[in-house]
C-alpha cells in the first residue's frame, strides 16, 4: 500500500535537525523540546495540568481523557514512545508523539492547547515529532484523524500524509519517512581479479 513521505516527494531540503524554537504568527516564542529537555522538573505533572484545562470540545476520538486519574494513566501510553513538547515558557501548550503500535510502525498524535491553534505552532510540532522519529529510525507512521478536523487533515497532507482506510466518520493516514533498513542479505566479496 503506497504511504505518503516525510519530507514529501521533492521537498528534500525540509529534513534537517529539528527545528527547536519558532516565533509563532502571533509573536510568542514556542520551545520544541523532546521529553525530558523542557524548563520544568516535573513535565509529566505539567503535561496533566495541560490537558486538565482542554476544553472538552477540543477532545477526539474519546482523547485526551478528561480526569486526573485517566489523563495520567494515558500519558503512560502516550510517553513509551518518542515525545516532543512545545513550551511558551515554562508551560506546555502542545505534545506530539510517536507510539510504537507492537508491529514496526509508529502511530502519530499531536495535541495544541486551543490558544495556540491557528499561528504554526502545530506544523512545526508536527515536524519537529517526525525529524526526532526519523533521527531514531522510525520509518512507518499512521494515524487517526477525524474526517471533519479539516485543519488536521490539512496540516497531515502538508508534511506528506496520505490517506490509507477511509472508515467514514473516521480517517487513517500513513507516510514513510525513508529510512534506509540494514538488509539481512550477506555482504558480498569483491571478485578477486
Amino acid at each position: 500500500m503506497y504511504r505518503g513521505h516525510f519530507p514529501p516527494l521533492g521537498e528534500r531540503h525540509r529534513l534537517r535537525e529539528p527545528p527547536r524554537s519558532v516565533t509563532d504568527s502571533e509573536g510568542r516564542r514556542i520551545n520544541l523540546l523532546p521529553y525530558g529537555e523542557g524548563p520544568v522538573d516535573d513535565e509529566r505533572a505539567a503535561l496533566v495540568a495541560m490537558y486538565r484545562g482542554y476544553d472538552p470540545n477540543d477532545r477526539a476520538l474519546g482523547i485526551p481523557p478528561v480526569t486526573p486519574e485517566r489523563i495520567a494513566e494515558w500519558q503512560d501510553h502516550m510517553l513509551a514512545g518518542h515525545c516532543v513538547l512545545a513550551w511558551h515558557g515554562d508551560r506546555p501548550v502542545g505534545q506530539a508523539v510517536l507510539v510504537p503500535d507492537g508491529d514496526d510502525g509508529h502511530e502519530f498524535a499531536i495535541f495544541l492547547d486551543r490558544e495556540y491553534q491557528g499561528a504554526g505552532i502545530g506544523t512545526r510540532l508536527t515536524e519537529a515529532m517526525l525529524s526526532y522519529g526519523r533521527t531514531h529510525d522510525i520509518d512507518d507512521v499512521w494515524l487517526l484523524v477525524e474526517r471533519g478536523n479539516r485543519p488536521a487533515v490539512r496540516l497531515y497532507r502538508d508534511v506528506g500524509f496520505v490517506v490509507t482506510e477511509d472508515a467514514g466518520y473516521e480517517m487513517e493516514m500513513g507516510l514513510s519517512m525513508g529510512v534506509e533498513r540494514p538488509t539481512d542479505a550477506p555482504a558480498t566479496e569483491p571478485a578477486d581479479g
